[in-house]
């Protein structure tokens, strides 16, 4: 009898360290270079902050460039799920990146883990088991903006973003919370910096607000040539364009400016703060934005590790699916369709002694999830 039970007891142990028996091979496809080099970088340093301060050695992550370019993104792709043998993607800033790949990828059996783009197509009847966001659903901020501007008694906005997905959806976004009517809305080039057209366009609308969706250097020159203009109509935006690292290029134009995001470094949850400090402490800056979603999503993969063996996709989606980690968002949830349902709040840049950044004034949208979950069927 006793060596029945010294069997069983061993054969238990066995089983429960079998969740984490393989170790778990990550391929980030990221922006490192160009224009939109700041966000890949924060994914990245936040994801790989995450995997160091979890001790766990069964992770392995492989981490390419994509140059902000889809084809580059789909070679990277194709090489790290055939030859590299990984087991789940993640780091795509771009949704027009997103849309190359995260298909394809999922088709062929492998997790995907979006720390950022979040398009309506994978949102609604695009959806997939193996695919999860841990950012937001494109919408989602821009909804926040269009909720803000009714709030604010804007009634005439005059709203732009680039014509690409995420830009779509931007536009798409602000108009299904927003109340009022729009001056004029216009599509952008993506990467485009010269915007001396748009804000003439702006100038002779006759607007009360302005509503804008562009990230990275896009954002940066717009913002400098619009307070360059001497135009004094109000702009409100996601937080895409005025993060941390945009706010430092440029400068007293962005002070005052009401943006919406998910998250804040002044955001009063136990984790957030852990992380605000231990970012600094590790590269000495502040994190955005993209930062924390890196560090969520390597969060949520660390958690799923601990309860299944990424080999049992069932039982690691599963895992992945209880969203089981202390997000610095606080509370997080998935949707039906794999999709954050959190809030969303109204922040304000200001500027902390020779640092830019922001803080929060007020809450947009709360347990807010997006509007194509009824559309995905898993």
């Amino acid at each position: 009898m006793r060596l029945k039970s010294t069997l069983l007891a061993a054969s238990l142990a066995a089983l429960a360290t079998a969740a984490t028996a393989d170790p778990v091979k990550v391929g980030m496809i990221t922006t490192l270079s160009g224009g939109g080099a700041g966000l890949g970088i924060d994914v990245r340093d936040g994801f790989m902050l995450a995997v160091k301060q979890s001790g766990n050695t069964d992770i392995e992550v492989v981490i390419e460039d994509d140059q902000q370019k889809p084809d580059i993104a789909v070679q990277l792709a194709d090489k790290m799920i055939q030859s590299e043998k990984v087991d789940v993607l993640t780091g795509i800033i771009w949704s027009n990146l997103a849309m190359a790949v995260i298909p394809s990828a999922t088709a062929q059996g492998k997790f995907y883990l979006s720390p950022n783009a979040g398009p309506s197509q994978l949102a609604g009847k695009g959806c997939h088991p193996l695919y999860f966001n841990v950012a937001w659903q494109n919408d989602n901020l821009h909804e926040a903006a269009g909720a803000y501007a009714n709030t604010a008694g804007f009634t005439n906005t005059f709203i732009l973003a680039p014509n690409y997905p995420a830009g779509q959806d931007a536009l798409t976004g602000y108009k299904r919370e927003y109340a009022g009517e729009i001056a004029d809305e216009i599509y952008t080039d993506l990467g485009q910096t010269d915007y001396a057209a748009e804000i003439a366009h702006i100038r002779a609308s006759g607007a009360d607000s302005v509503f804008f969706f562009l990230p990275g250097g896009m954002g940066i020159s717009f913002l400098k040539q619009y307070a360059d203009s001497g135009i004094d109509i109000p702009v409100v935006g996601p937080a895409f364009s005025f993060d941390q690292g945009i706010l430092q290029a440029v400068g007293d134009a962005a002070l005052g400016v009401k943006n919406t995001s998910q998250w804040s470094k002044d955001l009063d949850v136990p984790a957030n703060k852990a992380f605000v400090e231990s970012f600094q402490a590790e590269y000495d800056r502040l994190p955005s934005l993209y930062a924390s979603q890196g560090f969520d999503t390597a969060l949520l993969l660390l958690s799923a590790m601990e309860k299944a063996n990424v080999k049992d996709t069932a039982a690691f989606q599963a895992a992945l699916e209880e969203a089981d980690f202390d997000s610095t968002r606080g509370t997080f949830s998935f949707g039906p369709n794999h999709h954050p349902i959190q809030d969303i709040y109204v922040r304000e840049v200001i500027k902390e002694g020779d640092v830019y950044t922001n803080k929060i004034v007020d809450t947009a949208l709360l347990a807010h999830g997006d509007a194509y979950a009824a559309e995905c069927e898993m």
